[in-house]
């Protein structure tokens, strides 16, 4: 177009009629400013970004695939005489919701293929948040100012698991059937008020007949709204707070290097949600999940051999089946500890644990600063540590809750799986926790030998002694930055026990406890090389190459924190 034809554009009737709203609008919401500020966004680049965006269209998937089987859902558990399709199941007594489940699969047009694609989009909905995370957690992206934010992924994984499973148990299968029961074991664990609450739940004793209807209710209108409402205020707090980026040239903890969120990452995300709808549509095609038909109608008398609940809760399971048979008889009532323990007690810990990380962190660190760059695993030994510390006790619960399984497939004696998974819930996350450290440790002496050697070339030279060496080539200045952008190892001092005049020092417990907890967080880790670590490397290949030897003319030493100097 010409200059002047964009200076008339306005005057055309389109141009008069779209303006006149969109400005009414701009006058009252300041709509203009806003999209000016936030639609230009800077989002940077990163494959394990991607996490996150995996599990929000995930849940689009669900919403949509979920409102498509509301249509044909009865969430009631009054019994018919089931006469569809089906033929192995004519003639049984079943409740309405199973009857609607089997008409949903059989009788309904592309009917399987939505149930599946909303029950593969749920495993995929939980399985992106937990490895997001843990992406989180691996690289510090929780510190300030971001705790907020953290608490509510901790309440997404929480309300997602609840969604997961108030789902699973909808159709009213006898494999669901085995999952309520199994909350109801819990329920009725909790000591003094668990008869109270199983009848609340269940409208009086198990399984009564209102928990379908009320478990419908949360599950399409109670805890997906809450879902939103954490995910809006998640995806508000990240605009506000600005994404978090990887170390690099260019990157600080003010800046952000990316693409903007129009027309770059508005396109890039929404072609993502196609390939989600996609994958997930692929697997609902031609791998088969729940088969409600295979379970038959639930039944109180019954439990289907070999119960497995969906994936994602193997853990509670697991902990269950490992822990031993403690039941104590105190005033009269019978506390079951072989069940609130693992069950109630372990869910409990776990994510009061995960929600009071940052916090703990952040104390022990003493660290108050905010922080937009991402931090290496390797330059957190303890804390990667105890990530595969976790995740190995999960992977033993959840190897727990199938041990009938693989007792039954592999001919193995389940009592001797239960027993080495017992042991091994204590013994292997210690193993795994040294191991990782030893591991981070020795990935940090590698990044300080290459900033102060430089990496091999393969090239072996002769001295006129006789003396053999190879040659060492510096890093490119953009490596070095990147691996030596991270803060320096504080100075650990232990808490004075007397002041100068010899009287003692008024240190609380807390402040000892501190000590004792920050030399445990630190302890072996590798600090970044100095400018004088640089000189004497340099000063030393010298002396074995016998000539003088420069890290590249681009390097000239790290600074006194630790970042490379380049030209």
């Amino acid at each position: 177009m010409t200059d002047t034809e964009y200076t008339n554009i306005e005057d055309t009737g389109l141009g008069k009629k779209a303006g006149g709203p969109v400005e009414w609008l701009d006058d009252r919401l300041g709509l203009a400013g806003m999209a000016k500020k936030n639609l230009r966004k800077v989002f940077p680049e990163h494959w394990s970004f991607m996490l996150g965006e995996v599990a929000l269209w995930s849940f689009v998937v669900l919403l949509l695939t979920g409102v498509f089987l509301t249509f044909w859902f009865q969430p009631s558990m009054n019994e018919t005489v089931y006469n569809g399709p089906y033929n192995p199941l004519h003639g049984l007594t079943m409740s309405q919701a199973y009857a609607s489940t089997l008409d949903i699969s059989f009788s309904v047009r592309g009917g399987l293929l939505i149930r599946q694609i909303h029950h593969w989009a749920a495993m995929l909905f939980v399985a992106a948040m937990m490895l997001h995370m843990l992406r989180v957690f691996f690289t510090g992206a929780y510190r300030k100012p971001r705790e907020i934010n953290w608490l509510i992924g901790v309440g997404l994984l929480s309300m997602g698991l609840v969604e997961g499973f108030a789902g699973y148990s909808l159709p009213d299968d006898l494999l669901s059937g085995t999952g309520l029961r199994f909350v109801d074991g819990l329920l009725r664990s909790i000591p003094l008020v668990g008869s109270y609450l199983e009848s609340f739940m269940f409208g009086g004793e198990y399984p009564g007949d209102v928990i379908i209807p009320r478990l419908y209710m949360a599950h399409i209108l109670l805890v997906p709204a809450l879902l939103l409402g954490l995910i809006g205020a998640h995806m508000l707090l990240l605009v506000y707070h600005k994404h978090t980026q990887w170390p690099g040239p260019g990157r600080t903890e003010k800046n952000v290097v990316g693409y903007p969120m129009l027309p770059v990452y508005a396109a890039k995300a929404g072609g993502f949600f196609f390939v989600v709808f996609g994958f997930t549509a692929l697997m609902g095609a031609i791998l088969q999940v729940n088969p409600i038909w295979a379970y038959g109608p639930y039944n109180p008398s019954e439990v289907t051999a070999g119960s497995q609940p969906d994936w994602y809760m193997g853990f509670s399971e697991g902990a269950i089946r490992l822990m031993p048979n403690w039941e104590s008889t105190i005033f009269g009532f019978t506390w079951s500890w072989n069940i609130f323990i693992p069950g109630v007690g372990a869910m409990g810990l776990l994510f009061t644990a995960l929600g009071a990380w940052p916090f703990i962190e952040s104390w022990i660190t003493g660290d108050k600063r905010e922080h937009h760059l991402l931090e290496r695993p390797r330059n957190a030994p303890v804390r990667t540590a105890l990530g595969v510390a976790g995740m190995t006790a999960f992977a033993v619960l959840w190897i727990g809750g199938g041990n009938d399984i693989i007792a039954t497939k592999f001919h193995l004696n389940i009592y001797t799986i239960t027993k080495t998974l017992r042991i091994g819930l204590f013994v292997f996350p210690v193993i795994a926790f040294m191991v990782t450290k030893r591991i981070c440790v020795g990935l940090q002496r590698q990044d300080a030998n290459s900033i102060l050697h430089g990496y091999e070339t393969g090239v072996i030279e002769r001295t006129p002694s006789g003396a053999f060496s190879e040659r060492h080539a510096p890093l490119p200045a953009e490596i070095q930055y990147t691996i030596t952008t991270h803060d320096r190892l504080p100075m650990l001092e232990a808490p004075a026990e007397a002041d100068k005049n010899g009287v003692a020092a008024p240190h609380s417990r807390a402040a000892k406890l501190r000590a004792r907890a920050r030399k445990f967080y630190y302890h072996g880790a590798v600090d970044k090389p100095t400018v004088e670590d640089v000189h004497h490397a340099e000063e030393h290949l010298g002396e074995i190459a016998g000539h003088p030897v420069e890290l590249g003319d681009d390097f000239q030493g790290v600074s006194e924190t630790g970042v490379p100097r380049v030209h």
